[in-house]
């Protein structure tokens, strides 16, 4: 309420309005609500490359290692290759902070695991076999990958976490 009794706009509409003098743009930055503008402006420089290169093998080296350590330990062998994997992806993700930092590796693993892996060789090679562990580290690796990146992709926008203050 203003000093005369009325209502004032910003509190009628819920919008705030720009104050005399400013130009209503609000600065950019994490939790100011341009954290993706400044996730996307980021220089491209050879340590972040590198970054990506190393995020790029680590996604084709865990793929084969999940494959075979969930086939060897079955209840435990599937968890914890799901577990190096998530490791992985939230931890490109939160060392470059973008969603390219999870989706580097994640496609990396997705190409490894489905089109190098998942094909049978002339000699009837084949490392998944056919049996619900396999079916279920392929799938639980997509559904990490997709849970990972969505939170990168929240983390950059600056979206609220849900978590009670």
């Amino acid at each position: 309420m203003s000093e005369d009794g009325r209502m004032s706009e910003e509190k009628k509409n819920g919008t705030p309005r720009a104050r005399a003098g400013g130009s209503g743009v609000r600065p950019a930055g994490p939790g100011a609500g341009g954290g993706a503008v400044a996730a996307m402006a980021r220089p491209v420089t050879p340590g972040r490359i590198a970054l990506y290169v190393l995020l790029l093998i680590g996604g084709v080296l865990v793929a084969p290692a999940g494959a075979l350590l969930q086939a060897a330990w079955f209840p435990g062998g599937l968890l914890l290759a799901l577990a190096g994997l998530t490791g992985l992806l939230y931890g490109g993700g939160r060392a470059t902070e973008t969603v390219s930092g999870v989706l580097v590796p994640g496609a990396a693993w997705l190409v490894t695991v489905f089109l190098l892996l998942g094909t049978t060789r002339p000699e009837g090679d084949f490392l998944f076999g056919a049996g619900l562990g396999s079916y279920l580290f392929l799938l639980g690796g997509i559904l990490v990958a997709v849970i990972c990146a969505t939170a990168a992709q929240r983390r950059a926008l600056g979206a609220p976490t849900g978590r009670a203050a």
